[in-house]
């Protein structure tokens, strides 16, 4: 999987045609037609002097400043809910109120500052370490298994360095994004093919398994998995395939859940019986199904408008760590349905955002990147949202941006810088008036 420059080389431009009535049209490649058919293209005509009597220009240093005015929103929203959630229990741990606080905002900032030299970077270089990225992700995970990795609450999932510490798990995503990217356009049109799908299936699942296995984290696994599906369907021309299996897979999984529902009453298995929990939530108050019942009282107590910021009632205990996965169900409490609505729709128009620069890369490689960061946060704002309102079994997954974590913000905001990166080499085209 190393880099070849020379496969990417014919991918950096737009190539110019010009039609039957002498106007210049710029070609863009649709991604699964050239795949398909070297030959075949979509046209999008940009440029038009015969009509208008204007010629366009480049527009030069293209920088996606909308994207970069959320992230900075959504880190701001969720330093100032961290406060508000975590202070009283700061308080009581370490004698500190603002000890997650100040913690996160140092991080926060550090890694904000990170993403945006990174977006200053070409990310074409991104090809060269490819391996490389593939490589650490996977030693890094079995480094949980030495006398380095470190337990929290039960898990064994981290890595401890001194007074730092991480969890692997998360290089393994932006592995996957990278290296898929690149074996996408480093196949070419073969990844219509049986074989190429396979492979970069294997290679996404054999992250998903690692971290699955040695760190026993099934969330962190399920997203891989997810990111790998999500990647090669945008990749692959035909998306017929992909609705079949989706659709048997929600019928399995369906079935799956029917029969517990309806036969398994307990289970030793620590899986079973999460999704036991998930569907009595009730009967298991005493145990699993205690924070789900309490994050669920803190919406149904917020009401439309919510206590007021800082006027939680569940944050005072009720809710094991509400800092964490638990932040959007007092989130909810404070400031009502309304603030959650509100904090969807930021994380909506970031990802409408990455869908902009997805859509307007200058090369396969660049939208293939971020159209992996794009299925990265949706997939854990949804699951994190849907374990919130008891939609789905609790998987621990973060709220973006948000959530406490350190190692989540460091590779948010890695994953943005790369996406910024992108926009930089998008070039538009504007008209000039001729004087």
């Amino acid at each position: 999987m190393h880099g070849n420059p020379e496969t990417l080389a014919h991918l950096k431009m737009p190539c110019y045609n010009k039609n039957t009535s002498g106007n210049r049209e710029i070609i863009f490649t649709k991604l699964g037609d050239s795949m398909a058919s070297s030959g075949q293209r979509e046209r999008i005509p940009l440029l038009d002097i015969g009509k208008t009597g204007k010629k366009r220009k480049a527009v030069p240093d293209y920088y996606d400043y909308s994207l970069v005015a959320v992230i900075v929103l959504l880190t701001c929203f969720g330093l100032v809910m961290l406060y508000s959630t975590s202070s009283y229990m700061a308080e009581l741990d370490y004698n500190d109120d603002m000890f997650y606080f100040k913690k996160q905002a140092a991080i926060s900032l550090i890694c904000l500052l990170g993403a945006l030299f990174i977006s200053r970077l070409d990310y074409h270089i991104l090809s060269f370490f490819t391996t490389f990225l593939y490589v650490l992700a996977i030693l890094l995970m079995m480094l949980v298994m030495t006398p380095l990795g470190h337990t929290v609450n039960g898990a064994r999932r981290w890595i401890k360095i001194g007074p730092a510490q991480f969890q692997p798990a998360e290089v393994a995503k932006l592995a996957v994004i990278i290296c898929l990217s690149y074996m996408i356009v480093k196949m070419g049109k073969q990844v219509q093919t049986l074989k190429a799908c396979m492979v970069l299936a294997a290679l996404g699942g054999v992250q998903g398994m690692i971290a699955y296995v040695v760190t026993e984290n099934l969330s962190t696994a399920i997203i891989i998995f997810c990111i790998t599906a999500g990647m090669i369907f945008v990749a692959h021309p035909k998306f017929r395939t992909f609705v079949i299996l989706a659709a048997v897979a929600v019928v399995l999984i369906g079935g799956f859940i029917l029969i517990l529902y309806t036969t398994v009453e307990s289970s030793d298995s620590f899986r079973i019986r999460r999704i036991l929990v998930w569907l009595h939530p009730e009967d298991y108050a005493e145990e699993g199904g205690y924070q789900t019942l309490q994050a669920l009282y803190a919406i149904g107590s917020g009401g439309f408008l919510g206590r007021g910021l800082g006027n939680s009632i569940q944050k005072l205990g009720r809710v094991p760590e509400a800092q964490n996965d638990m932040i959007f169900s007092i989130i909810c409490e404070e400031l009502g349905i309304v603030g959650g609505v509100i904090v969807l729709f930021l994380f909506a128009y970031l990802l409408y955002r990455l869908f902009f620069i997805a859509y307007n890369a200058p090369d396969m490689f660049g939208s293939l990147l971020v159209s992996g960061v794009f299925i990265h946060i949706a997939l854990q704002v949804i699951f994190n949202v849907a374990v919130v309102l008891n939609l789905m079994p609790n998987t621990g997954v973060t709220l973006p941006f948000v959530s406490y974590g350190g190692t989540s913000i460091l590779f948010l905001m890695a994953e943005m810088g790369m996406a910024l990166s992108v926009s930089r080499q998008i070039k538009f085209e504007e008209p000039e008036r001729l004087l």
